[in-house]
C-alpha cells in the first residue's frame, strides 16, 4: 500500500538531475511543482531556474508547470521561465497531471514529474502513471500544513529506504 507513494527516484535537488540521461531514454516533457522545488516558497524565478528550463528547452524537452497555487503566483512564474503552466491543479488528482501532458502532447511514458511532497506531489503523478522524482525541498520555512505533512513523510521515506535497500539486495542476489 505505501508504494503508492514511493518516487521512482530521490534527488537532492532538480538542478542536479541527468536530464539529458532522461531525454536519451526517452522522455519528452517534464512536469514541474514550483514551490520548494524550483524555488523557495512564494519566490520568483531566479537565474538557476531560467537556466534550467533554457537547458530543457535546448534538449528540446517540453515542460509544463503544476501547482496547486492560484493563477497570479503560477502564471508570472511560467511566464519568467517560459513554461506552460496549470493553477489551481488539485494534486493529488490525476487530471491536472493528464491536463500537462496533453498541453506537452506527451504520453505517460513520455513524461516525468518532479516534486518534493508526497501526499500531493509524488503521489498524484504515481496515479497517472508517470515516472516520479521527489527531492529535497529548498527551504525549511513552510506552512504549518506543510510541517505536519512532512512528519508524515518520514515514516512513509523510511520504508522506501528499507525498500529500494531490499530490491538492490535481491537484484545482487539473482545475478
Amino acid at each position: 500500500m505505501l508504494e503508492r507513494f514511493y518516487p521512482s527516484r530521490i534527488e537532492q535537488s532538480v538542478y542536479v538531475i541527468p536530464f539529458e540521461h532522461y531525454q536519451a531514454k526517452g522522455m519528452k516533457g517534464v512536469i514541474f511543482d514550483i514551490d520548494n522545488t524550483l524555488v523557495p516558497h512564494g519566490a520568483g524565478a531566479d537565474r538557476q531556474a531560467a537556466a534550467l528550463f533554457e537547458r530543457l528547452r535546448s534538449l528540446g524537452l517540453e515542460t509544463c508547470l503544476l501547482s496547486n497555487n492560484k493563477e497570479p503566483r503560477v502564471r508570472s512564474f511560467g511566464d519568467q521561465v517560459g513554461s506552460s503552466y496549470i493553477y489551481k491543479g488539485k494534486k493529488p488528482g490525476v487530471r491536472g497531471y493528464e491536463r500537462a501532458m496533453e498541453i506537452m502532447g506527451t504520453s505517460r511514458e513520455e513524461t516525468m514529474f518532479i516534486g518534493d511532497q508526497l501526499f500531493t506531489d509524488i503521489y498524484g503523478a504515481n496515479r497517472a502513471g508517470l515516472y516520479s522524482i521527489l527531492v529535497k525541498p529548498i527551504h525549511p520555512r513552510e506552512e504549518i500544513q506543510i510541517v505536519m505533512k512532512r512528519w508524515l513523510e518520514k515514516p512513509v521515506l523510511c520504508c522506501y529506504k528499507r525498500h529500494c535497500r531490499k530490491d538492490r539486495k535481491n537484484s545482487r542476489e539473482s545475478v
